[in-house]
């Protein structure tokens, strides 16, 4: 509101009169003007969507159900091919998907998974591509996707701009192999600010004070590695298996994931008995090996995924 000039300066009455029905005019312009921003409600705040990774898990406890979780390297043989696995993933009954971003010095992983991301980097795979990958899954499919990746993979493009770009893809959550929870603070602040799950690992040497530092600072779910070693095959479950997840339980109400050397229907199932969820990825990645270059790898390699998730789901 402006103050009223003063009229009789005008030369004359007339002046005077124009002059104050134009100042009226001004000033009921802006008495409605102050009203409706009154009467304008605030503007509703969007709820963010709820990460997939959480909403598979709650969807799962609610029904009682377990967990199946699968691992491939991506771009083996080829992304096409990592495109059409997904899609036929989530139709056989897979929960999650972990996507292994392809390395040249894949410290955590045996054999099988050195010479996927081997074919995955002979294929041209790179970050970027494999993001491009997942937005064309996200057309077709909502299954909840995990980056399994090596911390100088994200360096590299720089920590908040790979975050960014990844929630920006689809991508649910990122499992950085080499980077210490003691070292993730910002790393964890810039996860959740892009509505992403930072998924941390634990060893059956993890000592107790810290696997419940490092629990405490997941999301999503925590992957329980069963047993010591890389990555790989095995003919036999962990022995210890009851009691760590016991033990992990009494510092956590995540979800626990568990993996490493899974590698049949039996053990899926007596696996994810015991925890969560169950991983299996060595045991999938050899047969796309055996497979990558027949026209029939999605079906048959579809299939024998679809034998591990319908074990899961006896549970």
């Amino acid at each position: 509101m402006e103050a009223a000039p003063d009229f009789g300066k005008y030369a004359s009455p007339a002046l005077a009169r124009w002059a104050a029905r134009k100042f009226l005019a001004r000033e009921a312009a802006s008495v409605v003007s102050l009203c409706l921003k009154l009467e304008t409600p605030p503007a509703k705040l969007e709820t963010p969507p709820m990460n997939r990774i959480v909403q598979k898990f709650a969807q799962l406890k609610s029904a009682g159900k377990k967990g199946f979780v699968v691992y491939i390297g991506a771009g083996d043989p080829n992304l096409e091919a990592t495109r059409q696995l997904a899609l036929e993933f989530d139709r056989s009954g897979v929960d999650v998907l972990e996507l292994g971003v392809p390395f040249s010095d894949p410290l955590a992983d045996g054999l099988v998974n050195q010479l996927a991301a081997q074919r995955g980097l002979e294929s041209g795979t790179t970050p970027p591509k494999l993001l491009a990958t997942v937005a064309a899954i996200r057309q077709e499919s909502q299954i909840p996707i995990v980056l399994y990746i090596y911390f100088n993979l994200i360096h590299k493009v720089g920590l908040e701009k790979f975050i960014g770009e990844a929630a920006k893809a689809g991508v649910d959550g990122l499992l950085v192999l080499d980077l210490p929870p003691e070292e993730s603070d910002n790393y964890e602040a810039l996860m959740q600010r892009a509505g992403l799950c930072n998924i941390y690992l634990v060893a059956p040497t993890t000592p107790e004070a810290r696997m419940e530092k490092i629990v405490k600072r997941g999301a999503g779910f925590i992957y329980y590695i069963s047993r010591e070693g890389v990555t790989g095959m095995q003919s036999q479950v962990a022995s210890n298996l009851v009691a760590q997840v016991a033990k992990l339980r009494t510092h956590t109400a995540l979800p626990i994931a568990v993996g490493f050397g899974i590698s049949n229907p039996e053990q899926a199932k007596l696996v994810a008995s015991e925890g969560d969820a169950c991983v299996v990825g060595s045991a999938i990645v050899n047969q796309i090996a055996a497979n990558g270059k027949s026209p029939e790898l999605v079906a048959k390699v579809g299939a024998f995924v679809k034998s591990l998730a319908d074990a899961v789901k006896t549970i």
